[in-house]
């Protein structure tokens, strides 16, 4: 029986103890210091006995992309990377990349090979560099026909060689791009790498204009804050929605769930506590610097931040980590949930994107220092991401577009899907004082009296934090919070990258020509910031952006709203002049961008599909039968206390509400299979979205919500499913 299915699962979940991990130990068994196990599993050519000081000199040019790599050096670089390998313990390896699927693909391959019978390990240097998985079996968007199956991955030399482990051995992992055999982007590493290379173009140039004459080299950081909820795999596998979509279709809230703000930094459970420790352990050894670690809003969902990279690796990292969350989580019996809303009714999982430019000696083009309204290189900085973002705000708001991201944006618990930007109440002081022509005048370093003297002094901050805003300026970054937690980081960042780029390619212009005509930097730098925060000050807002008021307000400045997936897609894809920013500046390819749009699309779509068809399987297969159950036992309970002459309004009323919901619950499902059948038959994929988004998702809250209702009328042992409180708060 379901019932006995959902008990049995209770009682597994109870008798669950924290699991013990081995933890690293050095030879004597006394335990090691993070630092003295970190990045064990990464091949670091700076430690290599077979590569010589000139090969590694060599090597650092190609990584910083002032040399290509010849065949010699590729061959011995394999040879040192198979060395150690082989001495950590790995048999094969594999080129790891990043379709358009938004998670990993890999092919392994043994290091086993055979010279004449004898068996022998080997890795050569066309292996290490390039590899043909079949591109027809991935994501292309139309882009290429069935037969036409070849595509390529190319090692990406400035992202760490590492090694995977798992239960039975270690696998060697190359991370690589994949193209097609046309060399077009197939996945979301390439454009991220040309952002790279453009960004590090322009923004050395300004870097030089400035003053700067010692940088060489400008590259975005990134730190990618991960949300997660955790539901133990009792539960997981008793919901086939979760299963098949990553979210429960429908679900009464308990009572009590985060009204109480008690979950957020709370005491971490120590079966929770113990998984969060072997994935630290896990990515430690990867060279992932894991830093925070707590509990999030809602009841069974936590937290993964990491320090800054570089965007490039920074991305890979995430990728690692998502996978590390879902394969060490399944050792503790949970299962991780990276879909940004598994529960309605509770807050959902987002992944904030800590960006900013750094040069190579060191310096953060976004760090204001003491006085930043003295310091003009850092305000032009500011105001020209702002008009970036201002610019191309349509464009950005489609990078975080998807079916799943759209049950967060705006809704109380995420940024809304108006793209706008926070600099808080200091740095925008200061840049309105400069268009007004006024004079900044800085306020004394304010000191917060507690009224206890046994608590330190706190100094005060410059601003506030606004956690409804998209795109926040947090004291020395931006904070992009609009990113769905399943999501690639890549693509964001390579829009976002792309934005900057094309506005920081029309600064350089206007330095150049006001330093050519005799100004100084700062004044130079003081034309730069009028003439683009005077025009994006109508995306600056720090105020509450959850407010029905801001939503007014953004419409009339002129800001996009696009609330769904096919909404963003339609207006960025079909408007030439919003998409080709990708293009002029050399991150996306137009064959790559309509490829895109058709994947995005497609992708919005299907999923729906399966969430409409998993949910009518569910009503049919699990719902309308314990209804229908329950149904006869009411009727035969009135039936009996009439013949007997006893009073039964109660029940005769439960059985009028339960008929009244059943009924309702059958016709809106036989309308949504017929509804989803026939637009099927249409083959207009933009309709067909539209119409999903427009009618099949209202109509699928609505089948949800009578569901509830069923749940809430019939016995606890006669739901067939884990109900929330189970899966929130059984641990």
């Amino acid at each position: 029986m379901a019932n006995d299915l959902r008990l049995q699962a209770k009682l597994a979940v109870l008798a669950r103890k924290p699991r013990k991990c081995p933890v690293p130990v050095n030879e004597q068994g006394k335990y090691l210091k993070i630092s003295q196990y970190y990045g064990e599993n990464v091949y670091n050519y700076h430690l290599s006995k077979s590569l010589s000081l000139e090969d590694k000199d060599a090597l650092k040019q190609v990584i910083d992309g002032k040399k290509t790599i010849t065949k010699e050096l590729a061959s011995k670089v394999a040879n040192s990377v198979l060395e150690w390998a082989i001495t950590k313990g790995a048999t094969h390896f594999c080129h790891w990349f990043q379709p358009l699927t938004g998670s990993t693909a890999e092919k392994h391959d043994a290091f086993l090979n055979f010279d004449n019978d004898r068996p022998i390990e080997t890795l050569s240097a066309s292996q290490l560099m390039q590899g043909e998985p079949d591109a027809s079996s991935f994501p292309n968007g139309g882009s290429r026909a069935t037969f036409e199956a070849r595509g390529y991955t190319t090692w990406d030399l400035t992202s760490p060689i590492f090694i995977q482990e798992s239960v039975n051995g270690k696998t060697l992992v190359i991370p690589t791009a994949f193209v097609s055999y046309h060399g077009d982007a197939l996945d979301t590493k390439t454009p991220l790498l040309r952002s790279d290379l453009r960004i590090n173009e322009v923004m050395t140039k300004f870097c030089n204009l400035v003053g700067m004459s010692d940088v060489n080299k400008v590259y975005t950081t990134c730190g990618a804050e991960q949300e997660y909820f955790l539901v133990d795999k009792a539960f997981f596998f008793n919901r086939q929605d979760l299963v098949m979509t990553g979210r429960t279709l429908f679900g009464s809230l308990t009572s009590r769930n985060q009204q109480l703000e008690d979950h957020y930094f709370g005491l971490i459970e120590d079966r929770v506590l113990a998984y969060m420790q072997e994935v630290e352990i896990e990515l430690y050894k990867m060279g992932i610097p894991a830093k925070t670690r707590h509990n999030e809003v809602a009841p069974g969902q936590f937290e993964l931040a990491p320090i800054f990279k570089d965007s490039n690796v920074a991305a890979d990292n995430n990728q690692i980590v998502m996978t590390v969350l879902r394969t060490v989580a399944l050792k503790h019996d949970f299962v991780c949930i990276l879909h940004e809303k598994p529960f309605a009714g509770v807050n959902g999982s987002g992944k904030h994107l800590n960006w900013s430019m750094s040069t190579d000696t060191g310096v953060n083009l976004l760090e204001p220092g003491h006085n930043p309204h003295e310091n003009f290189r850092f305000l032009a900085v500011v105001a020209t991401v702002t008009e970036a973002v201002y610019r191309h705000q349509d464009i950005i708001r489609m990078g975080i577009a998807a079916h799943s991201n759209d049950h967060r944006l705006g809704a109380n618990e995420a940024p809304p899907s108006i793209m706008s930007v926070f600099l808080g109440s200091t740095l925008t002081a200061i840049l309105d004082s400069m268009i007004a022509g006024g004079k900044y005048v800085a306020s004394s370093k304010t000191v917060l009296d507690l009224g206890a003297r046994q608590l330190a002094d706190l100094a005060k901050d410059n601003t506030d934090r606004n956690r409804t805003s998209p795109f926040a300026f947090t004291g020395n970054k931006f904070e992009f919070r609009a990113c769905g937690s399943s999501a690639s980081i890549g693509y964001p960042l390579s829009i976002l990258n792309a934005a900057v780029i094309d506005v920081f390619e029309e600064t350089n212009k206007i330095l150049e020509a006001e330093i050519n005509a005799g100004k100084k930097i700062d004044e130079a730098l003081n034309t730069v910031i009028l003439k683009w925060y005077g025009n994006a000050q109508k995306a600056v807002f720090n105020g509450d952006g959850y407010s029905e008021e801001w939503v007014k307000e953004a419409a009339r400045r002129g800001l996009g709203n696009y609330r769904t997936t096919p909404e963003a897609i339609a207006a960025v894809f079909k408007d030439k002049n919003k998409t080709g920013v990708l293009e002029k500046t050399g991150v996306f390819r137009e064959n790559e961008i309509n490829t895109r749009a058709n994947v995005m699309l497609e992708r919005y779509i299907k999923c729906r599909e399966i969430e409409f068809r998993t949910l009518r399987g569910m009503v049919l297969k699990q719902v309308l039968p314990v209804a229908v159950e329950y149904k006869g036992i009411l009727a035969e309970n009135v039936k009996k206390q009439k013949d007997a002459g006893a009073e039964c309004s109660v029940e005769t009323e439960l059985l009028k509400h339960l008929a009244t919901v059943t009924k309702d619950l059958y016709e809106n499902t036989v309308i949504l299979n017929s509804t989803l059948e026939e637009l099927h038959h249409k083959g207009d994929e933009d309709h067909f979205a539209q119409k999903i988004a427009q009618d099949l998702m209202p109509l699928s809250v609505k089948i949800a919500d009578l569901c509830n209702q069923v749940e809430e009328i019939v016995p606890d042992e006669m739901w067939p499913v884990p109900k929330y409180f189970d899966m929130l708060f059984i641990r």
